[in-house]
């Protein structure tokens, strides 16, 4: 349980799901009106800070310089969105809706709101008004805690602050005549995130392949020649024995293909990425508010007899 003194070390600070992932930052606690008791922290999400999401602040716990909440960031992020009314209040509905959301029993929320801290039952839990905001609401919170000392029945409270200043607004408005509507809408505004889409790897292996290659060889054949005595080898023909028997013999080569393999290093391969950039088309709904205006007027017909026209514009 977050205590009143915690509060300004709350705002602005890292949110945590029990599983240390980040949800977003916190930007406003919201106090119950009657009970003064802290009820919901408001969480900046999305990359932009765009969306805010509301969590119960009942079962989180301040560790070192964050806030931890016992619910999951897909859940937190997908919270209903609530209006927050001009004066910083949740209405009853909206908080009706967020403990569905969260699986929290409402009937146990009335009974723990219903008992004060010295066993005196109060009025029961009230619309949860915000402490403060743009991360000024700590030190509002704290000081509209500070009337309940002791065991005097002093209930002063953040929430009721939130509603004095609710009131103030009415009053203000009620003294300038200002008769005018105030029409809102929502605003999609929408990020982008970066997130793991697949894995590239470079691996070397070895194939291996035939090479074919023409290389030509060389081979040395026995040819028989006969030459006519002349003359000129004459001497060399009569210079042996007239009648004798004898042997020549002559060394034949060829040539044989012989195969050898070198490595050698043929290119430098390596992997680089590069961002493209390209459109999608992002749907989502907004709510708008119309504005339209009634009229009444009274006519009299043949009979002297009124009635009545409506009209729209």
């Amino acid at each position: 349980m977050i205590t009143r003194e915690e509060i300004a070390n709350v705002l602005d600070q890292p949110v945590y799901d029990g599983d240390g992932n980040k949800i977003g930052d916190a930007k406003h606690v919201f106090f119950d009106d009657m009970t003064g008791r802290p009820e919901w922290v408001s969480v900046k999400t999305g990359m932009f800070g765009s969306a805010e999401s509301f969590v119960p602040i009942r079962d989180a716990a301040l560790v070192q310089d964050h806030l931890e909440v016992p619910y999951g960031k897909d859940q937190v992020k997908g919270a209903p969105s609530v209006d927050v009314d001009a004066g910083g209040h949740l209405s009853e509905t909206e908080e009706h809706r967020l403990y569905d959301y969260y699986g929290i029993n409402w009937d146990s929320v009335l009974s723990e709101a219903e008992r004060t801290d010295d066993g005196r039952f109060a009025a029961g839990p009230g619309p949860a008004g915000a402490a403060g905001a743009a991360g000024a609401a700590g030190a509002a919170g704290a000081a509209g805690m500070a009337g309940r000392t002791g065991d005097k029945d002093m209930r002063g409270t953040a929430g009721t602050g939130g509603m004095a200043g609710r009131q103030d607004a009415m009053e203000r408005e009620a003294m300038r005549g200002d008769e005018a509507m105030t029409r809102s809408e929502e605003q999609m505004h929408v990020g982008v995130e970066r997130h793991e889409s697949g894995r590239a790897r470079l691996r070397k292996y070895v194939v291996t392949e035939e090479v074919q290659q023409t290389v030509p060889v060389t081979h040395e054949e026995v040819r028989v020649v006969r030459e006519p005595i002349t003359d000129a080898n004459r001497d060399e023909a009569v210079a042996g024995p007239e009648i004798s028997e004898a042997e020549h013999e002559v060394t034949l080569h060829a040539e044989r293909p012989v195969v050898e393999t070198e490595t050698v290093p043929v290119e430098r391969v390596r992997m680089t990425t590069e961002e493209l950039t390209e459109n999608e088309t992002v749907r989502g709904q907004v709510r708008k508010e119309r504005i339209e205006a009634e009229t009444e007027s009274f006519t009299e017909d043949e009979t002297g007899r009124g009635g009545k026209r409506r009209g729209r514009e």
